[in-house]
């Protein structure tokens, strides 16, 4: 069975100041898994995993390197003034301001940023598109072959495919619920190693090693990025983005 897209992994040189940065900005709460693991998800009991919501695992590693931006967040806003709230918030909690995001056709005007880290995101302008996402709006990735991206992340996990175009795909949950997966093509994106990327999640009742096998006939192959003997297995999709399949919970 596909699977689901549970949470965006950051790796980071201080996981845990990170993680409130995040938790603030989206205005969720921080738990831990582990040392040096925090877990930025929304409160009011929340259960996870829960399609409404992408959450965050931040962690720390010893040189989180800034290689690449292939993978961001975009964050919703409800009104203009809202949009210019978060955006002086963000600075007060330690983002820097990069300026206004280049107008794209398929894509919703915005301020990029930074997070303490560096970390790129964008704060988006209104858009009724993501009206109902919840903070964050869409987990974008830059890519040279959207049409590409969508065969094969609409084949790995169970969200619907919607418009995809040579510029742009995206894709959301079934249930119309939580933010977009985006692919935009990006003619110059390299492949490399970067500090964002997906972790997926079978479910109750699917073998993990079966999933694995069922991506590599997709198209994903295996990626080392110095994991060891860990219970999750790293690939990379058909354009080397590297992403994780989690054991099943």
């Amino acid at each position: 069975m596909p699977l689901r897209l549970v949470q965006v992994n950051i790796k980071a040189r201080d996981g845990a100041a990170l993680g409130r940065f995040w938790a603030e900005a989206l205005g969720w709460g921080v738990s831990s898994e582990g040392p040096g693991v925090t877990n930025v998800e929304p409160g009011g009991g929340f259960v996870w995993p829960d399609p409404a919501a992408v959450c965050i695992d931040v962690v720390t590693v010893p040189d989180p390197r800034v290689v690449d931006y292939r993978v961001h967040l975009d964050l919703a806003t409800a009104s203009a003034a809202h949009c210019a709230e978060l955006v002086a918030r963000l600075e007060e909690l330690g983002a820097t301001t990069a300026g206004a995001a280049a107008a794209a056709p398929e894509r919703p005007l915005g301020t990029t940023m930074a997070d303490p880290e560096g970390n790129v995101f964008r704060v988006l302008e209104p858009c009724g598109h993501y009206s109902g996402t919840g903070p964050i709006a869409a987990v974008v990735v830059d890519c040279e072959d959207p049409r590409e991206m969508a065969r094969f992340w609409g084949g790995a996990m169970d969200w619907t495919v919607h418009a995809v175009t040579d510029g742009h795909a995206s894709l959301r949950s079934a249930r119309g619920v939580g933010p977009y997966l985006e692919f935009v093509r990006t003619p110059a994106a390299e492949v490399a190693s970067t500090r964002l990327h997906l972790d997926l999640l079978p479910y109750r009742g699917d073998g993990q090693a079966a999933e694995v096998a069922r991506l590599r006939a997709l198209g994903a192959t295996p990626a080392d990025v110095g994991q060891g003997d860990v219970p999750w297995v790293v690939l990379a999709d058909t354009e080397g983005n590297e992403f994780c399949v989690l054991a099943p919970r």
